[in-house]
């Protein structure tokens, strides 16, 4: 929920992580993407 460089650089800061940016998003965008947000979320634990 900050601007996309940010995001970017935390990605690239914090080991393993996984970045995906939802196009139009606010700062409710697992509300609006939550189909595609769980997919994502589940993906990446496992």
């Amino acid at each position: 929920m900050v601007p996309t460089e940010l995001s970017e650089d935390m990605h690239r800061r914090i080991p393993n992580s996984t970045l995906v940016i939802y196009p139009e998003a606010g700062h409710g965008g697992v509300f609006q993407y939550h189909e595609a947000f769980t997919e994502a979320l589940l993906a990446h634990l496992d």
